[in-house]
């Protein structure tokens, strides 16, 4: 990434852009630098932008999918590579951040599951972004392993006893448009699973 300071410069007004052009009513707060570190450990991110006011909850409808669209926005901006989109986060109401704890809490659920079963887990399909938060928080589990598996909005992880040597078997959709059981307990996984397809969850 370019210098800080100036890649918070575009990002603030980019932000700014939403609240005029865009008649967004928000209030932000830009950190960048060690101060936007994520307290979780599941995220790099150097740039950190919390969002509030009455149209913030609109970023968090449809299991995040506003924080996701001005993440994408914000990394094109700064020109970032697809491994580095995890360097700026976008957070509304605080609601990214309980999603990381739920995160967190799943994967030792997980953990717990698979040591006890000595089978694998499958999470529910996330973003490309989760999936690499949940490689993070699963990755103090050193007697396990983990895989992404699947395509495009169909992706997930994977959870795995170390010397495990079988697959997972992809999900299968029933006739209601939902997922069936794959080999491996595919849509089975029980505990806190983690949240909706492809978003940060929905907040209860």
């Amino acid at each position: 990434m370019e210098d800080l300071s100036q890649a918070a410069k575009k990002v603030a007004a980019f932000v700014q852009t939403l609240t005029t052009t865009g008649g967004m009513r928000l209030k932000y707060r830009i950190t960048a630098g060690a101060g936007a570190s994520d307290p979780d450990g599941l995220e790099r991110r150097d740039i950190y932008v919390e969002l509030a006011g009455p149209d913030a909850t609109q970023l968090t409808e449809r299991n995040g999918e506003g924080l996701r669209a001005l993440e994408h926005i914000a990394a094109k901006i700064l020109r970032l590579e697809p491994e580095e989109h995890d360097r700026i986060s976008f957070d509304a109401n605080g609601f990214k951040a309980e999603r990381a704890r739920d995160l967190r809490e799943s994967a030792a659920d997980a953990a717990e599951r698979v040591r006890e079963n000595n089978r694998p887990y499958s999470f529910p399909p996330m973003s490309s972004r989760e999936r690499r938060m949940l490689h993070m928080a699963l990755s103090e589990h050193t007697d396990l392993r983990t895989e992404s598996s699947g395509e495009g909005r169909d992706r997930f992880v994977v959870l795995y006893p170390a010397d495990y040597q079988g697959t997972v078997r992809a999900p299968r959709r029933d006739d209601r448009g939902g997922y069936g059981r794959g080999r491996g307990g595919r849509g089975g996984s029980g505990g806190r699973s983690g949240g909706g397809r492809g978003g940060y969850g929905r907040r209860s």
